[in-house]
């Protein structure tokens, strides 16, 4: 079935923050803060409204001190905020602790929201018999995938399509399959991109996708569009950075610097 990749997201004269969609960020843990910032920061650039990124003190005190355009809260009010925001963003750098897995659940079980999970968001999905939210994006690499499916690295490997497809019909929601040629699937509806680079083989890479994905269904988007333009602009910014940093020496950050880049060359398409 042929695919055609939507237009950017319409922004009226008279939107305001509350138009372009408010992120729940649940990620970070003590080794990893750099997955929340990373997330949260792509998700804003990106063009959503707000994000609230909700991790451990020690994580919100760090991203604090490196960016002033996002919100934090703590996981003692994740009831609340699950019923004032428009998207839950879950797993970038969340660990795969006990705590990690008390809040991953519990967010996953009364999350009646557009959600995303990505990392060890989907470690710990794997390693539970808990349902997905109704709109749910996936958002694994082949190691995740094949711990989602039950079965060895090589196999999904060997057939990243069927393996994409059945994560889908597993879960019951939209499938980012990354790799080299990055897949995404309802089950039945297939897009394939091609404008990766190992200039995204870097650590962080993912959370930049994660937040940009985040960010296009916090802006009204459809799942499977926002996950397919997001997997097209992420890869496209890579591509320009690249392009004047040499594919070894793009990291995440850069790629969020070039997701501007990005929106103007496809605006010009």
């Amino acid at each position: 079935m042929d695919y055609k990749l939507p237009k950017l997201p319409t922004r009226k004269p008279d939107s305001n923050k509350g138009t372009f969609g408010k992120i729940l960020n649940i990620s970070g843990s003590q080794y990893m803060p750099g997955a929340a910032y990373i997330s949260s920061v792509s998700a804003m650039t990106a063009g959503c409204g707000l994000v609230c990124l909700m991790s451990d003190e020690c994580v919100i005190k760090t991203v604090s001190a490196l960016t002033p355009i996002i919100t934090f809260a703590p996981h003692n009010e994740l009831a609340q905020k699950l019923k004032t925001f428009d998207v839950l963003l879950i797993g970038c750098g969340l660990s795969t602790s006990l705590k990690a897995v008390r809040i991953f659940k519990k967010a996953i079980q009364n999350s009646k929201i557009p959600t995303i999970i990505d990392a060890d968001g989907l470690n710990i999905l794997a390693n539970t018999k808990i349902s997905t939210p109704s709109k749910t994006i996936l958002t694994p690499h082949p190691l995740e995938a094949a711990r989602l499916l039950k079965v060895e690295l090589e196999q999904v490997l060997k057939a990243k399509e069927q393996s994409a497809i059945n994560i889908s019909k597993k879960y019951n929601c939209i499938t980012v399959l990354k790799s080299h040629e990055t897949i995404v699937t309802d089950g039945t509806k297939i897009f394939k991109n091609i404008t990766q680079t190992t200039a995204l083989a870097k650590g962080g890479s993912g959370d930049v996708l994660a937040g940009m994905i985040a960010s296009f269904v916090a802006q009204n988007m459809n799942l499977f569009d926002a996950a397919a333009l997001g997997v097209y602009l992420h890869g496209l910014a890579g591509n320009l950075a690249a392009k004047d940093l040499t594919e070894h020496c793009v990291t995440a950050n850069d790629t969020i610097r070039y997701i501007a880049n990005a929106f103007n060359n496809y605006y010009a398409m």
